[in-house]
């Protein structure tokens, strides 16, 4: 039933990679419970044969043990699974951190069965990897990241195809707005993790989804902390854990986090962690004025939680949501940030690149922008605001610091280009963009400016 329900733009890369003659065996990446195995099962629908492993089960962990050639290996899996090679083959190995032999086979499958299809996921890769020294042949896998549902995925699984086909129209007609805005409203609240969505289909109440919230966030915490190389660790990683909603889309320092008494390094250690698990990232800002965005990790980051939707349910913020017009009205706009960046992230299931920000932090002036986007050979800086537009005090000192001539507004009013002046005389062209369409900026970014007011 769920596969039915999401239908997941990476399909089209999973697609793509499929296709291609240079392919090599996929590594997919993301949290745990975004959807890597019903992603990828449902694309081995594609495929004259599909053999799906599981290595968290012993029966299928123990088809990589001993020392039996590449060849045998293959043999034994296929006699296991009562299958055998017809036409196109998928072998999904599912939990591959869970054995190192089988990382390691991945190399051999790839030369000596290049005819042979093959993905493998895990859930805590990087931290399981760590833990019992495994890594990926160098050069010889590629990796694709999945997250939770973006805002487009979100309405194709609540059979919103209208508003999908609305969305995707650029420009956005104006009539469309007020509904449009709703369902993103919507989203925010709930958030893009699978089975939330698939709960909120099934019974539209958000009352209904507490258990499932809360069952996700108890087995990320408990999965996490099984990793922790002593008591004190676990500890630390359950307080940054329960913190990190009431933390997130802020600059956070990490002395003292969440009201502790933790010191840096302690709370540093445990959000890597998360971060490895992709629970949680850290956005360092940049001080860079022209390409290429480099982080700069001197200064504080930003938290980004894995999903706004368990980020209002750890921090009691779904009640707000009722009635509320502008996102930006919540919580000082940092909710408003935090889904933007989300979708931002969403978008690309090619490499985990994390939304850049951009800061100008000197003892006579602060400025800092929300998000700086790669526009061609130039940065162009985007601030998520209401209110009017001579209010964008650091997106014009980026303006006038950088000599960009274009700029975006992310907001709860229509879309359209607008001939503007910087405080200090410089010019530059704003785009205004409804939140809702983050995602498409470089789309719009293309218009030629017709509707220029």
């Amino acid at each position: 039933m769920v596969d039915q329900v999401f239908e997941r733009t990476i399909l089209k890369n999973l697609q793509a990679w499929k296709n291609t003659m240079y392919r090599k065996p996929l590594v997919l990446r993301g949290a745990r419970q975004v959807g890597k195995t019903t992603v990828v099962r449902q694309f081995g629908q594609s495929f004259d044969t599909f053999v799906y492993l599981n290595l968290e089960l012993p029966a299928d962990q123990r088809l990589f043990s001993g020392t039996l050639s590449p060849e045998a290996t293959l043999q034994r899996i296929f006699l296991e699974k009562r299958s055998q090679r017809h036409g196109q083959t998928l072998l999904f190995i599912d939990e591959i951190q869970q054995s190192p032999a089988a990382v390691a086979m991945l190399r051999y499958f790839h030369e000596q069965f290049p005819d042979l299809y093959i993905i493998s996921a895990g859930s805590l890769l990087e931290i399981m990897m760590d833990t019992h020294k495994i890594s990926f042949p160098v050069g010889r896998v590629e990796y694709r990241y999945l997250f939770p549902l973006s805002f487009d995925e979100f309405l194709s699984a609540l059979d919103e195809t209208e508003a999908l086909g609305l969305v995707a129209t650029v420009p956005v007609p104006p009539w469309a707005l007020n509904r449009l805005f709703e369902l993103f409203h919507l989203f925010a609240l709930i958030g893009g993790m699978p089975e939330v969505v698939r709960r909120y289909r099934e019974t539209p109440d958000v009352t209904t989804l507490v258990p499932v919230f809360q069952g996700l966030l108890t087995a990320y915490t408990d999965d996490v902390s099984k990793y922790a190389r002593n008591s004190t660790e676990v500890t630390v990683i359950r307080h940054v854990m329960e913190s990190a909603a009431y933390e997130a889309g802020k600059r956070i320092a990490f002395e003292h986090f969440g009201n502790s008494g933790y010191k840096s390094r302690e709370v540093g250690n445990a959000l890597r962690t998360l971060e490895r698990a992709m629970l949680c990232y850290l956005r360092y800002p940049s001080t860079a004025l022209l390409p290429p965005l480099i982080p700069d990790l001197k200064r504080r980051p930003r938290l980004q939680m894995v999903d706004t939707g368990l980020l209002n349910y750890a921090a009691g913020l779904q009640s707000q949501y009722f009635g509320v017009q502008d996102l930006n009205a919540l919580y000082k706009g940092i909710l408003t940030e935090h889904i933007v960046a989300q979708e931002l992230m969403a978008t690309n299931s090619m490499s985990l690149k994390k939304p850049d920000f951009w800061v100008r932090e000197l003892k006579q002036s602060h400025a800092e922008v929300d998000f700086i986007l790669p526009w061609k050979a130039a940065l162009v800086p985007v601030e998520v605001k209401s209110g009017k537009t001579g209010t964008l005090r650091s997106l014009h000192s980026f303006i006038d610091n950088s000599g960009c001539n274009t700029a975006v507004r992310l907001y709860s009013g229509e879309p359209g280009w607008q001939s503007s002046r910087t405080p200090a005389g410089n010019p530059y062209r704003l785009l205004n963009l409804p939140y809702f369409l983050a995602s498409r900026i470089p789309e719009y970014l293309e218009l030629d400016g017709a509707s220029e007011t």
